[in-house]
């Protein structure tokens, strides 16, 4: 056979080349499905991915608890209270009140809350012990944060939450609920159910609400809507929504943990500044 037929057979044999992709573009795109499945490995999910994340939990749980002197107190509730560390001007300032007279600021949330892959004492509720402290302001920290909460698991356990005596409550929710797509009319009714049930029995408290974000991996339409959540509850409820909790420090890889997700000892202290930033105010105007 001709040799230059046989090519041309050959040729009409092979495949149309496939379209090039930019390498960096693979990168990227790598990098974030990365960060997402760890993500909800890490801290979100359910089942044997998450087995660790909920023994991280419970063992910092409690160490915490054997630290604190209202722990017992705190376990009727499932969450665990903090004690300031020894830095960062903990005690400074003037003299506290007798611990029965502090008020106490009830932290809930998830994974984020609870110090995932931290000791109890670098958790930025922790933080936020030392620095009312170094104040001299009379309240004490409870952190009720559980790795891989939802919205609805939130709201299965808010009976317990409300057997606690609190002044104030500093709501982190929704970021797990994001991460697997819950439609954002439940996530919207699962927090509003939430601060309804807290101000019907607890009239007197008051509610912070910590801005979350969704990934964009369900589409922009979800992404804004999901944003939207916190600042319309903020209007329609008469609550106090804090910037994203983690402003400053998503997306910085020398402020998280290895996963890229949770914030590390240096990230947890930015966390610690956006939310004092937002809770000193009504420290200082009372509670």
């Amino acid at each position: 056979m001709d040799v230059a037929v046989s090519n041309r057979r050959a040729l009409g044999r092979r495949r149309p080349p496939r379209p090039r992709v930019a390498f960096g573009r693979w990168v990227a795109f790598g990098r974030w499905v990365a960060a997402t499945v760890a993500i909800v490995s890490l801290g979100c999910g359910r089942g044997n991915a998450n087995a660790s994340v909920d023994s991280t939990a419970n063992a910092s749980a409690s160490a915490s608890a054997s630290a604190s002197p209202n722990a017992s107190a705190s376990a009727s509730a499932g969450s665990t209270g903090v004690q300031a560390p020894s830095g960062d001007g903990a005690g400074a300032g003037t003299a506290i009140d007798d611990e029965s007279t502090r008020k106490r600021i009830l932290f809930v949330g998830t994974s984020l809350t609870a110090g995932y892959g931290l000791r109890p004492e670098a958790a930025y509720p922790a933080l936020i012990q030392a620095k009312i402290d170094s104040a001299g302001l009379p309240y004490e920290v409870v952190n009720a944060g559980v790795s891989g909460e939802t919205t609805a698991g939130l709201l299965a356990r808010l009976d317990g939450l409300l057997r606690e005596d609190f002044s104030i409550l500093v709501l982190e929710s929704g970021a797990n609920d994001g991460l697997r797509g819950v439609p954002v009319e439940t996530v919207k009714h699962d927090l509003q159910m939430a601060i309804d049930r807290v101000r019907s029995a607890r009239p007197d408290a008051r509610i912070m609400l910590v801005q979350m974000e969704a990934l964009p991996n369900y589409g922009p339409q979800y992404t804004r809507a999901f944003h939207d959540i916190y600042p319309e509850l903020g209007r329609e409820d008469h609550v106090r929504v804090l910037p994203f909790l983690l402003d400053g420090v998503a997306g910085h890889p020398s402020l998280n943990q290895d996963d890229g997700v949770h914030p590390n000892t240096a990230g947890e202290r930015i966390v610690a500044e956006n939310v004092w930033k937002g809770l000193r105010p009504m420290l200082t105007r009372g509670g």
